[in-house]
């Protein structure tokens, strides 16, 4: 059987090869990037499942509009007000996970050869969703607070980019936080070179302590011209629940009407009994008490586990501790003799009883080796001290 050409363009996820090893009796796992399901509100999704079904079982039940329930789109809406955004309800849809939104990107804006500038690490999935559509991505460095907006400008300058994608806010895998000066920046790369910024922002709400700044969308209004090249993609997934795939997408008014009549092509309309579900959830109050439950957790889980790698692995490994997220990203240093093989680490690890995620993948040029990605949000208390234990003990 002969397949698409485009499938040429990308491989199966590392992450997901790494799930395999992970049904071994005892193994820890810090691989995974999933929220913690004992923190859903289970009982309150239930009841608000119930009351959809019961009081709105039309809307609830049959197909509905491409855009996305009226009512929610008008509770995404206030709710970015509420972060500083300006945004309406027709200036976004609702998608089957903030996924889709990536997803309808890479059909309405890439060719095949354009490029796309991603940070370096960043999502796996964006840079396979992007490549299957013939782009080639290419990685802008990184630090600890995110990317480097003069490696950004020269890129954007040198290669012309269709969009460049950033995850602004305790980015997937780097846990970084990008700076109030950094996010006007881009915004201002972004005006004057009239490229696309798209920010996916799933993290934002699981801050630690003080709120991070400003989305790049709230800050637009400081920025002449720069909302006309800006999109943003919002998620449920982390705050209330992954299996209700259901996320956002705000963009200028050209790029919206393609990426519903793209998703007219795709699945019609997103969950509609998941819609109206979370939009009686929300009507609730409930969700503001569950995402502070899981701030505090994840955040006593960060503190643990930064702790427990400075005590164990000392400087044969160097991490910048996490604001918010559910990542800590950490590279090996070959201190003391130790490799810097994150691959082999990896192996070892595994060896030992403990699964962390090699960092090569989640570059699109250029990887760092040395890197690998470890997620405290799954995993409790007690587990994370002997992961780490057994960590340390994997160092070669």
């Amino acid at each position: 059987m002969q397949f698409a050409q485009r499938l040429q363009n990308v491989e199966t996820s590392a992450i997901r090869e790494i799930f395999k090893l992970l049904g071994r009796p005892g193994i820890i796992s810090f691989a995974g990037g999933f929220p913690d399901a004992s923190l859903f509100d289970a009982t309150g999704i239930a009841q608000a499942t119930r009351r959809a079904i019961e009081q709105h079982p039309a809307a609830a039940l049959q197909y509905g509009p491409t855009e996305g329930y009226q009512p929610l789109r008008e509770q995404i809406a206030r709710h970015m007000q509420t972060e500083g955004a300006q945004v309406q309800p027709q200036d976004l849809i609702v998608t089957t996970g903030s996924q889709q939104a990536l997803d309808l990107l890479g059909k309405i804006m890439l060719s095949p050869g354009d490029k796309v500038l991603v940070e370096g690490p960043t999502f796996l999935a964006t840079i396979q969703c992007f490549r299957l559509y013939g782009a080639e991505v290419i990685s802008v460095p990184i630090d600890e607070h995110g990317v480097q907006t003069d490696a950004l400008e020269r890129l954007i300058v040198e290669h012309q980019p269709r969009l460049v994608y950033l995850i602004p806010t305790f980015g997937n895998p780097s846990g970084a936080l990008l700076p109030l000066e950094r996010r006007r920046k881009v915004l201002e790369l972004a005006a004057a070179h009239q490229v696309l910024v798209v920010e996916d922002n799933p993290y934002g709400e699981l801050y630690f302590d003080a709120p991070p700044p400003p989305s790049l969308l709230a800050l637009s209004t400081e920025v002449a011209g720069s909302r006309d090249y800006l999109a943003y993609c919002g998620s449920f997934s982390k705050t209330l629940s992954p299996g209700l795939r259901l996320g956002w997408l705000v963009a200028p008014a050209a790029l919206l009407a393609n990426a519903v009549m793209c998703k007219q092509f795709s699945d019609a309309n997103s969950s509609m009994l998941a819609q109206v579900s979370t939009s009686e959830y929300w009507q609730t109050g409930r969700q503001t008490a569950t995402l502070r439950q899981v701030q505090q957790t994840y955040a006593r889980r960060a503190t643990l586990m930064g702790e427990c790698l400075r005590r164990e692995l000392g400087n044969a490994l160097a991490f910048t501790q996490p604001q918010g997220g559910m990542f800590i990203w950490a590279r090996l240093t070959g201190a003391n003799g130790t490799s810097t093989d994150a691959a082999a680490f990896v192996q070892r690890a595994i060896a030992q009883g403990v699964a962390v995620v090699p960092g090569t993948p989640f570059y699109a040029s250029a990887p760092d080796t040395a890197t690998f990605r470890m997620s405290y949000a799954t995993v409790a208390e007690d587990r994370i001290i002997e992961g780490v234990s057994r960590l340390a003990r994997a160092l070669g």
